[in-house]
């Protein structure tokens, strides 16, 4: 049987979604016209919100008493739904150094759907988060299962880009897209998830209205060193000092998720150094306006997309198994070479 996730000890209220208000009333008209679709993709960037949002779903399909389309809260579908042990929601388990979706593991969800729920709804829900790196084998295998499915089955999945999937799973889902919010709700979600006001002040700083990624910058010492070593990387830049670029690279492990999660940063500090060689004025989106300006004082727009696009090829050259330091030391001579 495959097994729902813990829930966390902290995890914001179901009935306190900031931003996306288009999305949560595209969801309550489709659940109160008996629309909902039984194939949904909800895409986002890390910690926007993907998960929260599909089990808000799921929450609103599997509601007894909905109120205009939305769930509840408070009756025992919802709790179960919350707490995540509903026994007729399948959570698929990940496998494998990439943390991706076997054919195996679709196969077994696969037999699970087409045993009928036994609930008031009368729905069965199969979720499958962060499908960055689920084989095409895998999606294959599923392909059929979406294009056929039973009629009580419905089916949620969580991704960075519309582009993880193939062709023919996209055009057989109703695809979403979470955003992010305000730097204000962000602040405001945050204090109600009891961090205090400079706690989520230095938060929102680093990931702006990414409540996800400032929620996980206030509990996790790991990822504060990782926008720490993010500036480095930028400083080394600026002071166009190869050694401590390769150094600083070097010192990210051998933690694909670590690295990946460190290159998106730098992309991020990059992406503003361009933007601000033509607009000073202008909204950021990386962990830190002055490393930025710095940044975008020593290197042209030009530069920035290359630059971008050496970053962009080192992460493919991970998500291939590459070795990680041969993949960081070639890109530190490439992001040299560039400046």
């Amino acid at each position: 049987m495959i097994s729902a996730p813990a829930r966390s000890k902290k995890e914001i209220n179901m009935k306190n979604i900031y931003g996306n208000e288009y999305l949560l009333s595209t969801i309550a008209n489709m659940i109160k016209n008996d629309k909902a679709a039984q194939s949904v993709i909800f895409c986002g960037e890390k910690g926007s919100g993907k998960r929260l949002m599909a089990k808000y779903y799921t929450m609103s399909l599997m509601c007894e008493s909905p109120v205009d389309g939305r769930p509840c809260g408070k009756c025992n579908a919802c709790h179960n739904v919350d707490m995540g042990y509903h026994p007729d929601v399948i959570y698929a388990p990940t496998s494998g150094k990439l943390g991706g979706y076997s054919v195996e593991t679709a196969r077994a969800v696969i037999n699970q759907a087409y045993i009928k729920p036994n609930n008031s709804s009368g729905r069965k829900v199969c979720i499958f988060t962060d499908c960055k790196n689920t084989d095409p084998r895998t999606q294959n295998v599923l392909l059929k299962l979406i294009e056929e499915p039973p009629e009580y089955a419905y089916f949620i999945f969580t991704c960075n880009s519309r582009t993880d999937f193939l062709p023919t799973i996209i055009s057989r889902c109703v695809c979403f897209g979470v955003s992010t919010v305000t730097d204000e709700e962000a602040k405001k979600a945050l204090i109600e998830d009891d961090c205090t006001p400079e706690e989520a002040e230095s938060a929102v700083r680093c990931f702006h209205g990414n409540i996800g990624m400032c929620g996980d910058y206030i509990r996790n010492e790991e990822l504060r060193k990782q926008v720490d070593l993010t500036k480095g990387l930028a400083d080394s830049i600026i002071r166009k000092d190869e050694y401590s670029l390769n150094a600083q690279l070097f010192a990210l492990g051998s933690s694909r998720n670590d690295v990946k999660n460190v290159m998106t940063m730098l992309d991020k500090l990059v992406r503003d150094a361009a933007v601000l060689g033509r607009d000073k004025s202008a909204e950021l989106i990386g962990c830190s306006r002055e490393t930025a300006e710095s940044l975008s004082g020593r290197i042209t727009p030009y530069q920035a997309v290359r630059i971008h696009n050496k970053i962009e090829l080192a992460n493919k050259a991970v998500d291939c198994n590459v070795t990680i330091p041969l993949a960081m030391a070639a890109l530190a001579a490439e992001i040299t070479e560039i400046i």
